[in-house]
């Protein structure tokens, strides 16, 4: 298959972005270094293009029922200019997909996707749909920005006169930001504050532009997928296809806060059961108390050398200086302060389960 360009992609090559294919797109991965992009969005400003990520419209007076039906969070919870993170469950207990819904009104949302799944969630959503919902699929239509850090609101307050101190975490505007229109949202993939602004793609070169003036003064930067990557961890945020995947339940996942079985929803009996009858493996964080880094598929052993799972994240984390990791482990070693033992290569080297977010 060919790997697909986003609209921007020969900015980023201008800017000395290391191209890598991604989930189908060749994507800036890094522009300078993880740890110094990583440290730069923590302290200050940086601007990430995710312009892989799938948007889908679905419009009319059924569209919320299709949303109730194929997501597993209550969707008719949240109100125009609101968000909400969810999932996708599949038939046989695992996760098509994690993803948010936009309420744009009662008859119109938009559901943004992962860039590896959006041909399967467009064709899981039809296959589910038996109120013949508008559907339009305008993600090669729209780049997405995610400006983030400390210096965000300063750097985009430029550029806008909407108060942006005034839109909430999970909440969103559709207004004009260096004099275009486009959605303003507080969804962050990073903890550290900031917007994603979903933009025409034919306004998003000027856009980038102007904001990277905007934010000259604090030192802005373009921002590649590995440092998202390490922000994302730090907080303990999942990972489509590491952390979440087909095979992972939502309440496996810890996702439970996201799974309402006030309505019916795809497989909803099943995990409705699983919930009764308590999952025997459970998503954790864990910190390196060893030497050590932590990576995806590693092992994971108790203190007798049994294997009770496996690394689904890892890296060594840069505001922190430590080894962290995400993994799968049987239900007995998941409770906090529970040491584990992670496998790298012949070695066995301690850990110990915390609750994340790592990063506080």
């Amino acid at each position: 298959m060919e790997t697909k360009k986003i609209p921007l992609n020969d900015l980023h090559e201008k800017l000395g972005g290391k191209m890598t294919p991604f989930a189908g797109y060749n994507m800036p991965v890094r522009y300078s270094s993880d740890k110094e992009e990583h440290l730069t969005v923590r302290d200050s400003v940086g601007v990430f293009d995710v312009s892989h990520m799938g948007e889908f419209m679905l419009r009319g007076p059924h569209a919320l029922d299709l949303i109730q039906w194929v997501t597993s969070n209550d969707a008719s919870k949240i109100v125009d200019g609101q968000a909400q993170y969810s999932c996708l469950p599949n038939d046989k207990g695992g996760i098509v997909d994690d993803l948010l819904i936009y309420r744009m009104s009662d008859e119109e949302y938009m559901l943004v996707v992962n860039a590896s799944n959006i041909e399967k969630d467009w064709n899981w959503i039809k296959s589910q749909d038996k109120w013949d919902v508008e559907m339009e699929d305008i993600s090669d239509d729209i780049v997405l920005l995610a400006v983030q850090g400390p210096k965000a609101v300063e750097t985009l307050q430029k550029l806008t006169e909407v108060n942006l101190s005034e839109v909430k975490f999970y909440r969103f505007v559709q207004d004009k930001l260096a004099g275009k229109e486009m959605i303003i949202s507080a969804t962050g993939y990073t903890g550290s504050g900031g917007f994603e602004l979903y933009i025409n793609k034919n306004d998003a070169e000027e856009v980038w532009n102007k904001i990277f003036e905007a934010g000259e003064e604090f030192g802005i930067k373009p921002i590649g997928l590995g440092a998202r990557d390490t922000l994302r961890l730090e907080k303990g945020f999942c990972l489509y296809g590491n952390d979440i995947t087909d095979e992972t339940s939502p309440l496996e996942a810890g996702l439970g806060w996201v799974t309402k079985f006030t309505k019916e929803f795809v497989n909803s009996e099943n995990l409705k059961a699983q919930k009764e009858a308590g999952v025997t493996r459970k998503l954790v964080g864990f910190e390196m108390i060893d030497r050590g880094i932590p990576r995806n598929d590693y092992e994971l052993a108790d203190a007798d050398g049994n294997i009770i799972g496996n690394v689904t994240s890892g890296t060594m984390a840069p505001s922190l200086n430590v080894g962290i990791g995400m993994g799968y482990v049987t239900k007995e070693h998941s409770a906090p302060d529970t040491e584990i033992y992670v496998q790298v290569r012949n070695k066995s080297l301690k850990a110990k389960v915390v609750k994340p977010p790592f990063l506080k």
